[in-house]
């Protein structure tokens, strides 16, 4: 019998990319419409998910070629997937990027194995949910040395998160969710502070890219804030036709066409920001756990700097070609962040998201996306 075909871009295909070079596991409800693939093998990642079963589109970004070469690299290795933990600052005095005395350049910045190589340890797994663990050393910019334990847990979300979410079941509108809880806890002997370093919990997700994707982050607009609305200095400052600046609310281009970064701080951002692919009538939500009147979060600028826990909350990344003309993907990133881990040995500290994606007829995913987001899918489609 002739092999069946697998369509790229679907679920299936890269699902089969996994076969045979990392671990994965699938979450699903009983329909098998609504599934997410994980990977113990990538640090208890979400690869990606589908809300159309198998042969369903593949909503996360799976670097499906790089995943069946089987190599290693030195610096990064872009496996993709659409929710991974790495920990912060990326940056910095306390970074956890950069070895001690080294510049802050692409040649001396490196992903630590144990959020990037390394696999977790499965705890415990089933149909709807998937734990991982891992005990981990780094040691940082300053020098100081991070003992830690690792927990996560990946959920798929059912019909009464959705209620929960939306007040009531929209008809004809097709869904695909997961929550992931992720904890770190001090390990170590000696406390975490501002002189010794306070890392981060930093959940990135990548996503593929389109030229009618546009990414929307609502945002704190009182005027008694003096916080600037946001940081768009990451890799260069971005032009006025990717990045717009509405009544309460971001734009930014998410075409994987020119490489940028966005952030905003704890007094600007708010508990969810999401995009809108036109193309694939796709609305994307994240929403996590932000923590009232927190205010130090950790500074991943490449320099040393004045504040180190003046940083971002929530992020946004469009891919794009490198100086070599290069390129990692095309994708775009969907990133929040914890509070920096203040923690003596023994505490720990929790940073929860929901990640949903929603299809349905425009009308339907307009009403979502103003109660949500704050903003109309037709402002979102005519951002740029």
């Amino acid at each position: 019998m002739e092999k069946k075909k697998i369509v790229p871009g679907t679920f299936l295909y890269d699902l089969d990319a996994m076969e045979g070079h990392k671990s994965y596991h699938i979450l699903r409800d009983e329909s098998g419409e609504r599934q997410v693939l994980v990977s113990a093998d990538l640090q208890g990642r979400v690869m990606t998910s589908t809300l159309d079963g198998p042969s369903g589109y593949s909503i996360g970004w799976v670097n499906t070629e790089f995943i069946k070469a089987g190599k290693v690299q030195e610096h990064f290795n872009p496996w993709g997937g659409e929710e991974r933990l790495w920990l912060g600052p990326e940056g910095g005095q306390f970074s956890l990027f950069f070895k001690k005395g080294d510049p802050f350049d692409i040649e001396h910045w490196y992903t630590p194995a144990a959020f990037d190589t390394e696999p977790f340890e499965t705890v415990s797994q089933d149909d709807t949910s998937a734990s991982f663990r891992k005990l981990v050393t780094l040691i940082n910019y300053s020098g100081t040395v991070l003992e830690m334990e690792i927990k996560r847990t990946v959920r798929l979300l059912e019909e009464a998160d959705l209620e929960q979410l939306l007040g009531e079941r929209k008809e004809k509108l097709k869904w695909v969710g997961y929550e992931s809880r992720n904890v770190v806890i001090n390990r170590g002997e000696n406390a975490w502070d501002e002189h010794t370093g306070m890392p981060s919990i930093w959940l990135l997700g990548m996503f593929n890219p389109s030229d009618q994707a546009t990414v929307v982050i609502p945002f704190q607009d009182d005027p008694g804030i003096t916080e600037r609305i946001v940081n768009d200095e990451y890799f260069g400052k971005i032009p006025p036709d990717r990045l717009k600046i509405g009544d309460g609310v971001i734009f930014f281009r998410a075409d994987g066409k020119m490489r940028g970064k966005i952030g905003l701080g704890p007094k600007r951002a708010k508990d969810v920001l999401g995009s809108y692919d036109e193309e694939h009538q796709l609305l994307t939500i994240v929403w996590y756990n932000k923590p009232e009147g927190a205010e130090e979060y950790v500074n991943s600028m490449w320099r040393l700097q004045k504040d180190p826990f003046a940083g971002d909350v929530v992020n946004a990344y469009n891919d794009g070609p490198l100086p070599d003309g290069s390129q990692l993907g095309p994708f775009y990133e969907l990133e929040t962040s914890s509070p920096a881990a203040r923690l003596n040995p023994g505490q720990q500290i929790v940073h929860i998201s929901r990640t949903w994606h929603f299809s349905a007829d425009e009308s339907i995913l307009d009403e979502i996306a103003r109660n949500l987001l704050g903003v109309s899918l037709e402002e979102i489609k005519a951002a740029f």
